[in-house]
């Protein structure tokens, strides 16, 4: 749903910010059409109430040694708060999880995953699923090219 607190000005910024977040405050209040001072108070307020999340950069995972991309569905044997609760800190530790979602459907969890090489992947599973007594099933699919990516929401 919309939030209505934002106007036009803000969601100008918003737009502009998730193209790229290293852009000055001079450069941003001109396309914006407001004045720096004007422009640098919203920018702090939108950090402030949560609309912008985190700045950060996106390395791309090849130049680093885990150009292997997986998406993997895992369903749980037993729904329990408690197990899931232990299940969705476990995964919030493991470096190789990018993304993870509880989702409804035939799975409970959709984990985007970056390895090394196969190898690295059967260690990942061993270490994550297989010891895992309540995990009842996953499936691993292999990413083979990327047709788009981004985390730009349309403003």
């Amino acid at each position: 749903m919309l939030d209505t607190s934002l106007d036009d000005y803000d969601r100008r910024i918003l737009a502009r910010l998730q193209i790229d977040n290293q852009i000055s405050n001079q450069a941003l209040a001109a396309e914006v059409n407001l004045s720096p001072p004007a422009c640098l108070r919203r920018v702090k307020r939108l950090r402030e109430e949560g609309f912008i999340q985190k700045d950060i950069s996106v390395v791309d995972p090849g130049k680093v040694g885990l150009p292997l991309m997986m998406w993997v569905l895992v369903q749980v044997e037993r729904e329990r708060l408690d197990l899931l609760d232990e299940f969705k800190r476990f995964l919030n530790g493991v470096p190789e999880v990018m993304q993870c979602y509880v989702v409804t459907g035939r799975a409970d969890f959709v984990l985007l995953i970056n390895v090394r090489d196969i190898d690295h992947y059967e260690e990942f599973a061993t270490r994550v699923f297989r010891q895992n007594p309540n995990i009842r099933h996953f499936e691993t699919m292999v990413v083979m090219s990327r047709v788009k990516f981004g985390m730009s929401l349309p403003i």
